[in-house]
């Protein structure tokens, strides 16, 4: 038997392209989301920067779990990441490539099972498998009754 899980979200227009964010059922602070200049503000992130900064902070997230998992107790992580944006066949923009660097505070050495768990710890990250394997978008759009348009 296969869990299914849930969760929403919510976005307004603040002005312009910023967005305010609210995380439902949570108590995450809201977030201010803006397109970049000259087409937004510069107020916030940018949709495929919150992409880049998921796949890049799962993929962290998803190493410590699995050095914790056998027993390690790391110093900090770090990831940087960088975006390769292109055009694709019908000239649109879209995010090509994400490269994430992820470095240990600790000498390999130090670490317990490190090759076992530089061989899964990907596999754990939720974000990095799902864009990797594409993930389903279901669109609606309705108008101020209500009627659905689209």
């Amino acid at each position: 038997m296969s869990e299914t899980q849930t969760f929403a979200l919510s976005l307004e227009q603040v002005d312009n392209y910023e967005f305010r964010v609210r995380f439902d059922d949570t108590s995450v602070p809201d977030l201010l989301t803006d397109e970049s200049a000259p087409l937004g503000g510069d107020a916030g992130p940018n949709p495929s920067r919150l992409l880049v900064t998921a796949v890049a902070n799962c993929l962290a997230a998803s190493l410590l779990f699995a050095l914790r998992k056998f027993k390690n107790d790391p110093g900090p992580l770090r990831a940087e990441a960088k975006a390769t944006m292109d055009r694709n066949d019908k000239g649109r923009w879209r995010v090509a490539r994400v490269a994430v660097d992820l470095q240990l505070s600790d000498a390999a050495e130090s670490l317990e099972h490190l090759p076992r768990i530089l061989e899964q710890f990907e596999d754990f990250c939720i974000v990095t498998q799902s864009v990797r394997e594409g993930v389903e978008v279901d669109v609606r759009v309705t108008d101020a009754q209500g009627a659905v348009v689209h």
